[in-house]
């Protein structure tokens, strides 16, 4: 089977704790077709890069993409890159004021976000929206998650993480992730209890007590030993056999392909 298209970011559904995977193909900004990535983990499959990206937002046909997917007009503009998507503390939109765009940062940040703690290759801290779990948590190759705190904007959620910095981290050493390899000294649920002390008092009122912790096992056969990252502009043509899935990142036996980071790529994908 072979389909001509521009990838986007994988879609994700949680069944008994396995995430299931979709990679959306598009005509420019027409969606044409969904693969089943699950269904080809042990298969070889083939990636051609055409030798070009069109934006996710405008179609605009480039040779370089800004941020995912974006020119550099969108990249600067656009409000799904706000400095307040990767600082959530920046986030102003609870005061009537908007970074970028009201109507978008309204529906987006005027909501109910959760703080987590979620394990990756370490225990880290999060932010994202109520109605965004378990997908955020799965796009950050998380096995483990679990809930801190519910406020309700955007805003107090990164407060309350940069409160929490100098304690936990922030970020996930991603190629221990993709390796499988996890640092961890005692459970989810204590490293979460012990981060709520710590919690500045004027937050306190927002933490969870919710016991229930997330499970996640990705479709992974084969973990690499080491990591080497395939980039389509650069490699033109990636063809080998898929051994897993975990986070954005599609496993090969030589090397991990970052679908995210690829979006807007026109490729010939065929199996």
């Amino acid at each position: 089977m072979q389909i001509v298209g521009n990838i986007r970011m994988m879609d994700k559904e949680l069944v008994d704790c396995q995430p299931q995977y979709k990679l959306p193909l598009f005509d420019i900004l027409q969606p044409i077709d969904q693969i089943d990535v699950n269904s080809l983990i042990g298969r070889t499959i083939r990636i051609e890069y055409e030798g070009y990206l069109n934006s996710i937002l405008s179609g605009e046909k480039m040779n370089k993409a800004f941020g995912e997917g974006l020119t550099y007009k969108e990249f600067m503009e656009s409000p799904i890159v706000s400095p307040s998507i990767m600082k959530p503390e920046l986030s102003e939109i609870h005061n009537g004021i908007a970074l970028r765009d009201y109507e978008w940062e309204v529906k987006h940040h005027l909501k109910p976000h959760y703080v987590y703690i979620a394990l990756t290759s370490n225990f880290k801290v999060g932010v994202t929206r109520t109605n965004n779990t378990p997908y955020r948590w799965i796009d950050q190759g998380a096995t483990e998650a679990i809930i801190l705190a519910e406020v309700p904007y955007r805003q107090l959620a990164g407060l309350i993480e940069v409160s929490l910095k100098d304690h936990i981290s922030d970020k996930t050493a991603w190629q221990r992730m993709l390796k499988g390899v996890v640092e961890m000294d005692r459970s989810i649920i204590e490293t979460r209890d012990e981060m709520a002390i710590l919690v500045p008092k004027e937050f306190q009122s927002f933490l969870s007590k919710s016991t229930e912790v997330q499970q996640i096992k990705y479709p992974v056969t084969q973990y690499p030993e080491k990591v080497k990252s395939l980039k389509l502009e650069r490699d033109k043509v990636i063809e080998q056999k898929l051994v897993g899935i975990k986070g954005q990142y599609l496993i090969f036996e030589d090397g991990v392909l970052n679908v995210r980071s690829h979006s807007g790529s026109r490729v010939r994908f065929s199996f």
